[in-house]
């Protein structure tokens, strides 16, 4: 297969994800993630059948996320983001080939309210791994926290302020951080777009750099972003790429927008918060054990030249 787009550490094939992930040698991929569509009958460009009956797209994400599992590193992660619905037996069928590392709940209102149920208000991230224990792990910490208006803590952590860990707070299982796409600053095309934010967290999470990621359902190019500016090597398709050429032709936004990230993840309190405590005469407790708050770091590898993931054929 010929990429429709390679960048220094990327290759982007304009193609169905099996027809791709078939491409790609055994055992190559250090993290793979997958967005696939949540056969809601929406209307995309590529002008795919998102109105499968149950059976069927059950069937079709399974074949898929068959040939993610075989290129798959030992030790690798794979990461599902779907609906609750969906993911409650696509996370059995991979129960019984790898191993299950955690159902992260990513608060995000996705629908409006529907009569007679509950309002549906998150995402379904699932954590499997190729093996007993990941080969890469190293969660990022959050800051504590804050009022938006004076920089208070929200919690009291009493007479243990002096136990935390400087770069921040353990990373849970339920994410209430992630913003929506919506602003035409950072959406890159009509349909849903994943927030640079979630994609950053994973990457580092489950990758380093020089690390592959792969993604069969590129959409608008945030998990390639993610990667190709902190330093890893990744792969993936698209059935449209339109999108993703355009994002790549203009990174300087994404580039600043994940600047911006870093600089508030790994520290105890962020900057603003800070300010504002100060703006309001509320000095920090001398307890805490505050680490430099850096400023963001953005891996630039220098250009390597790339393995062959790909089979000869």
């Amino acid at each position: 297969m010929i990429p429709i787009l390679q960048t220094l550490r990327g290759r982007l094939f304009q193609s169905d994800c099996v027809s791709a992930l078939n491409s790609l040698e055994p055992e190559t991929v250090d993290l793979a993630f997958a967005d696939p569509p949540f056969n809601l009958g929406k209307q995309y460009s590529s002008n795919i059948n998102d109105a499968k009956a149950s059976h069927e797209y059950l069937e079709w994400c399974q074949t898929w996320l068959d040939e993610m599992i075989r290129v798959l590193k030992p030790g690798g992660s794979l990461f599902l983001w779907n609906l609750p619905k969906w993911n409650l037996p696509l996370g059995a069928y991979l129960s019984e080939r790898l191993t299950f590392r955690h159902w992260i709940a990513v608060d995000i209102k996705y629908s409006l309210p529907i009569n007679g149920r509950l309002y549906p208000s998150h995402y379904s991230l699932l954590y499997f791994v190729k093996g007993n224990k990941p080969a890469i792990f190293h969660p990022d910490r959050l800051p504590v926290p804050c009022c938006r208006h004076c920089g208070g803590e929200l919690r009291d952590y009493g007479g243990y302020k002096d136990k935390m860990n400087p770069k921040g707070v353990n990373l849970a299982d339920v994410w209430t951080d992630i913003p929506p796409v919506r602003h035409a600053k950072y959406k890159k095309r009509d349909a849903n777009a994943l927030s640079l934010k979630l994609m950053d967290r994973i990457v580092t999470m489950a990758s380093d750099p020089d690390s592959v990621v792969l993604d069969p359902f590129g959409g608008s190019g945030t998990t390639f972003v993610a990667a190709e500016l902190t330093g890893r090597r990744w792969v993936g398709s698209e059935l449209d790429c339109t999108a993703i050429m355009q994002r790549f032709d203009a990174l300087d936004a994404d580039r600043e927008h994940l600047a911006q990230i870093h600089t508030n993840k790994n520290t105890l309190f962020t900057r603003a918060d800070l300010e504002r405590r100060r703006k309001e005469g509320k000095p920090l407790s001398n307890n805490y054990r505050l680490a430099e708050i850096a400023g963001a770091c953005i891996c630039e590898v220098p250009t390597q030249e790339q393995p062959d993931l790909f089979s000869v054929s």
